[in-house]
């Protein structure tokens, strides 16, 4: 019999477990309320899809397209930045189009780490963060990303631990802890790689879901930003597009480079009467970035009001579709995943146990805002009846 060792690195997906009870849940005719992965329940607008199904209807759409993508995406990029971060990037030599950022992500990690290499990885994470290095055959050095802690001095004392890492890897607005930062700390983050010589890695994915007049500052808004890193963003989350899989990368050109020359030998880009209506997207009318926004503003009054009026004391995220809730005090020395089983069991609920993030995520979980409102108080019957069964 064969064995890869690659796969005997990752371990068993946590949430796979929760999703198995799910379903059979379901098959039993149980309503379950679930606000376990966070995909996005609504549409994508209208404008962008009639300019896919325009695009679709010329032959010329359907050949290979390019690996990088088109070059009218890419100038939509960059216009993006320009627009909203007042942040020029190069269409040709700064900016490559992903299948969505996971696989950018991932195909990154492959492009620049190698066996030996350290790769700093907040934790709790999103999970391709740290298993992209993994699957790379990189090592991981793991930095608490929680409440109690200050995270970049915490990533000043990894820094200086040996070997010294190649590339810190960040996300913010972060998830799965929802936790946001303000432009001063992508200040320090760029001062410290430039004087220790490690690449920065930012996800942007959640530029846009913010809440309550705060606004998530890009990492290249930092001068010299371009000279140690790359961000990402995705389309999924803002435009209501996680099933087309598009998004980008952009910044420092060597990295870009890396990265698009990787690509070339894996994939011929993303079909094109999507890239098309990406174009549109990115340069359309914004007013729907808005409209989803405020659905998952009103969603999360709606699920963190409800949780502390049940006596699961929560706190408002000013941004992402998530909350990160602390598992209640009278269940905190259960686990993650033995906590989401009995909310699934007892509340009819569904949530992602924060040890899939993570060894530092066991005392939370993640609800995502994929919900409808109706069903968000359906959800919060369950909880209220647990709770109140388990004094």
């Amino acid at each position: 019999m064969h064995t890869f060792k690659r796969m005997k690195k990752l371990p068993t997906y946590v949430f796979s477990s929760v999703d198995a009870m799910k379903m059979e849940a379901r098959h039993r005719g149980e309503d379950i309320v679930d606000f376990g992965m966070g995909n996005p329940d609504g549409p994508t607008p209208s404008h962008i899809v009639n300019q896919a199904i325009e695009a679709l209807h010329h032959p010329r759409n359907h050949r290979y397209s390019a690996s990088k993508g088109i070059i009218n995406l890419r100038l939509a990029i960059a216009n993006w930045y320009r627009r909203n971060y007042a942040v020029e990037i190069d269409h040709e030599t700064e900016a490559i189009v992903t299948i969505g950022a996971k696989e950018g992500l991932a195909h990154l990690a492959l492009a620049l780490f190698s066996p030996g290499d350290v790769v700093m990885v907040p934790t709790p994470t999103y999970p391709i963060h740290p298993y992209s290095v993994i699957i790379a055959g990189a090592k991981v050095r793991a930095i608490p990303l929680v409440s109690d802690r200050d995270f970049f001095q915490d990533i000043v004392e990894a820094t200086l631990q040996r070997p010294k890492p190649k590339a810190l890897i960040i996300s913010f607005p972060h998830n799965p802890t929802t936790r946001v930062v303000e432009i001063d700390f992508f200040k320090k983050i760029v001062a410290f790689a430039k004087e220790h010589n490690f690449i920065v890695v930012h996800d942007l994915a959640y530029a846009n879901l913010v809440f309550d007049g705060y606004r998530a500052p890009s990492f290249l808004e930092i001068p010299g930003a371009k000279d140690v890193g790359v961000e990402f963003f995705s389309l999924s989350k803002s435009y209501n597009m996680p099933g087309w899989r598009v998004g980008f990368c952009v910044g420092n050109k060597a990295i870009i480079g890396a990265l698009t020359r990787l690509k070339s030998y894996l994939d011929y880009g993303i079909f094109q009467p999507i890239q098309i209506a990406s174009i549109i997207a990115l340069n359309g009318p914004q007013n729907c970035v808005k409209d989803i926004v405020e659905t998952y503003r009103k969603r999360r009054n709606t699920l963190v009001d409800g949780l502390n009026r049940v006596g699961w004391p929560v706190s408002k995220p000013v941004a992402t579709m998530f909350v990160w809730a602390p598992i209640p005090e009278a269940f905190n020395k259960t686990g993650s995943l033995a906590f989401s089983k009995r909310l699934l069991t007892e509340a009819k609920v569904a949530v992602s146990p924060g040890i899939g993030f993570g060894a530092h995520g066991d005392d939370h979980v993640r609800f995502s805002l994929v919900e409808n409102e109706q069903r968000i108080r359906l959800g919060l019957q369950g909880i209220k009846r647990m709770l109140r069964n388990a004094k």
